[in-house]
């Protein structure tokens, strides 16, 4: 099967929350163990970050249109990069060199200079075959 990754305009992201909301729900909930209060958003807020033009909606769709796949993706301005952020992505079979490299040629246009995302461990070890190095461990508590 061959797929399309496309950008969601804003403009039609109510038509297609629907269908993307169950894989941006599993993303979330396949994020990781933790207790609630470490929750740092829930899908309302996805929907609203989308509909509001602040995150991106991408989607992977075969030949007929079929939505295989969906993630989002804010953008960080650093002082010697700008990062688009993967804030969630899930789907089936939508991790290959081809749409990886669809994904890079959407963000640059979108100025992105590098990639970048929280995983849990098996996210990571698919990802090193893209080439992505591990950089930070993430450590939280409530005060």
């Amino acid at each position: 099967m061959n797929l399309t990754v496309r950008p969601v305009d804003v403009n039609y992201v109510h038509q297609t929350w629907p269908l993307v909301k169950p894989f941006l729900e599993e993303a979330l909930q396949k994020g990781g163990d933790f207790p609630d209060w470490a929750a740092g958003y829930t899908i309302e807020h996805v929907q609203l970050f989308v509909v509001s033009g602040q995150w991106l909606l991408l989607v992977a769709v075969d030949e007929e249109n079929t939505i295989h796949g969906a993630g989002t993706v804010s953008f960080i301005n650093y002082p010697l990069h700008r990062v688009a952020f993967f804030t969630t992505i899930g789907g089936n079979l939508i991790s290959n060199q081809d749409t990886f490299e669809q994904l890079k040629a959407l963000l640059k246009p979108h100025g992105a200079t590098k990639i970048q995302g929280y995983c849990r461990e098996a996210m990571v070890r698919l990802l090193k075959r893209y080439n992505f190095e591990t950089r930070n461990t993430l450590v939280e508590v409530l005060v």
